[in-house]
């Protein structure tokens, strides 16, 4: 047997074989963290031992000798009435009236359109499915891995009388089976089954706590994304009509097909469900609401599942859309999402919102890049990709864990966490760090994307704005964290042992990608670089160098190395000083930060960050770049027609 076709199954059908067994067996928690484990081990393993077989193609035309097309329909059929009972069960009538839709779509496509054979590649994994399995992968599974402890500590917080660990873990493990099976399949057909499936799987988790808020939310995140399903079977639709075919590599080498009108029509239609599934304005509201869910469920929403398939999808898409108005359209729409949620990331002092908006600004560059179409914009974007995942899984994970020891997710409540939890305090800050700062990886790509967008203007101004009110957002939160009172020397805090080794590889591995980072580009990207792109740079001292300069990875991590060490060497020296209050205008009383105020009554001193909430504040603002996101996505349907 085929070696690509079992590890293939192995990725797509382990974690739902996991899911179920933990639905099945999991009510004993020894036996519920086996499965994980080992369900975690075998797909991290299985993504390794895939990584120097790609590329290739493969048919999949059965499963245990039964037609896999047919199952694939009979299961979306089911998956859509799932839908539908929940919108039933709820009386919401948008998404009973989107699953009632898709269902008479699925069936128009199947029984009245689709002539012919099917599609005879059913899988096909190069280098973008690659990056994508592996952050699925790995980063999914050690996101599952922390969930053990952080639930029972989540059930003890909130007195949960039986537990709804064994329901959490099936849905988190189909998702990490829906997310490799999106990214692995070529069948659109199955392309949008898994779809569908990281749209219940997201609606399941957000509404996990059963809340009010939890389940409003949910709904809200479960109407959103099948306004993304419907939009995503019209464009397979329309694919068909002009093609003739939903093999998605076919449908993206039909040359002759360039200017169709029908046939942009299928891109964009498809554009817009991963804008949906991404939530890029106006549909941020179903990211920004699933914030209620377990912070592990934030993580694996932002980092390696449901979001990164809208930018997935969109990389996928691309070539077809090259040199077009469609194309122009998708950059200006996503440069403006990094702009309008980094300038309402700005105005907030939760953390978690922080990161949230953090997460819609970079995909929205992610978009931009893919819009631009160039090889430089779309090596910025699978960098992007890569990095992002593997911080911002870290950031949530250090946040959940700030956020179970000091019961909030305030950022000013965070101020001087260093004397309290050193380590998870280091951790937070480096990923910080490592969202704008050289030799990270994340700034690389940022800075790849601006070259790529300096022939256009309004781009590149988008961008420009966008990483400036980055920096202010993330900078802030690192000075609080590390800010006064000082904490002595070092003394790591108690964290659960898979705490840390979610946190600890996560962090050496963000670092370690950085530093390779020309390799990276050498090996997974490069090869992707086939026609209509080119490569774009070359290898050269430990850096990338194209015509405009140089980003010398390996130098800069050699500098910041020697700072490193520097610092270290300054804080040990920093033990041995005389610790002083600050100078408090010479009415200071005996007690430490407080002076004397009015009426000669003691004041505490205080010290909090500038929101600026009356220029980037949400209610200022939402409204707004809701408005703007809904009519730059009329100029892509337009740009399409």
């Amino acid at each position: 047997m085929d070696i690509r076709s079992v590890l293939t199954a192995i990725l797509v059908m382990a974690p739902f074989g996991g899911a179920i067994l933990c639905a099945v067996l999991g009510s004993s928690r020894a036996i519920r963290s086996t499965i994980v484990l080992a369900t975690g081990a075998v797909l991290i393993a299985s993504a390794l031992i895939l990584a120097p077989l790609v590329p290739f193609r493969l048919s999949a035309a059965t499963l245990l000798g039964m037609d896999l097309h047919l199952l694939i329909q009979a299961a979306d059929v089911i998956l859509l009435m799932v839908i539908l009972y929940y919108g039933f069960k709820h009386r919401h009538l948008v998404i009973i009236a989107l699953a009632i839709l898709q269902i008479f779509l699925a069936a128009y496509l199947e029984l009245f359109l689709v002539k012919g054979p099917l599609p005879a590649e059913r899988i096909f994994c190069d280098h973008l499915s690659l990056m994508m399995v592996l952050i699925i992968s790995i980063v999914g599974s050690i996101i599952c891995y922390q969930a053990i402890p952080y639930m029972d500590n989540h059930e003890h917080h909130y007195h949960v009388m039986r537990s709804r660990q064994p329901r959490f873990f099936f849905v988190m493990l189909l998702f990490l089976g829906g997310m490799n099976g999106l990214v692995l399949f070529n069948d659109l057909t199955f392309i949008y089954f898994f779809f569908e499936v990281t749209t219940l799987c997201s609606f399941l988790l957000i509404g996990h706590d059963r809340t009010t808020i939890a389940t409003q939310n949910a709904l809200r995140a479960l109407w959103m994304n099948s306004v993304g399903g419907a939009a995503f079977i019209s464009g397979m639709i329309a694919a068909y009509i002009a093609t003739g075919s939903l093999e998605l590599q076919k449908i993206l080498v039909a040359p002759w097909l360039a200017g169709a009108g029908v046939y942009l029509l299928a891109l964009a239609l498809l554009s817009i469900a991963a804008f949906v599934k991404s939530a890029q304005f106006p549909f941020q509201s179903w990211l920004l609401g699933a914030m209620v869910a377990p912070t592990p469920v934030s993580a694996l929403l932002h980092s390696s599942t449901m979001v990164k398939v809208g930018v997935y999808l969109v990389l996928r898409l691309a070539p077809g859309f090259i040199g077009t108005l469609l194309s122009e359209s998708v950059a200006v729409f996503g440069a403006f999402s990094f702009l309008a949620a980094a300038a309402l990331a700005v105005g907030q002092s939760n953390g978690k919102k922080v990161l949230a908006y953090s997460t819609i600004s970079n995909l929205g560059l992610i978009f931009a890049c893919a819009g631009l179409n160039t090889a430089e914009s779309m090596i910025a974007a699978m960098l992007l990709l890569a990095f992002h995942a593997v911080v911002k899984a870290m950031l949530f994970l250090s946040v959940g864990a700030i956020e179970q020891h000091i019961e909030s997710r305030d950022i000013e409540d965070m101020r001087g966490l260093y004397a309290v939890m050193p380590l998870t305090a280091l951790i937070t800050v480096s990923g910080v760090i490592m969202m704008i700062m050289p030799p990270f990886g994340v700034l690389l790509s940022k800075w790849m994307a601006m070259e790529a967008a300096a022939r256009n203007l309004f781009v590149i101004v988008m961008v420009a704005l966008g990483s400036a009110l980055t920096v202010i957002y993330w900078a802030r939160w690192a000075g609080t964290l590390m800010s006064d009172p000082f904490a002595g020397r070092f003394r790591p805090e108690h964290q659960p042992m898979l705490t840390w080794l979610a946190l600890g590889p996560l962090c050496a591995g963000a670092g370690i990608l950085s530093v390779l980072a020309p390799w990276l580009y050498l090996r997974m990207i490069a090869p992707m670089l086939t026609s209509p792109y080119s490569a774009a740079y070359t290898v050269r001292g430990g850096g990338l160098e194209n015509a405009y300069g140089t980003f010398a990875s390996l130098p800069l991590s050699v500098v910041a190395l020697l700072g490193l060490i520097v610092a270290v060497i300054a804080l040990k020296r920093a033990f041995r000083a005389k610790f002083v209050s600050p100078y408090l205008s010479g009415i200071q009383t005996g007690e430490p930060l407080t002076f004397s105020g009015p009426m000669n009554q003691p004041v505490k001193a205080e010290a909090k960050n500038y929101y600026l909430d009356t220029i980037f504040g949400e209610a200022r603002l939402t409204d707004w770049v809701n408005l703007g996101g809904g009519i730059l996505l009329t100029l892509v349907l337009g740009g399409a027609l």
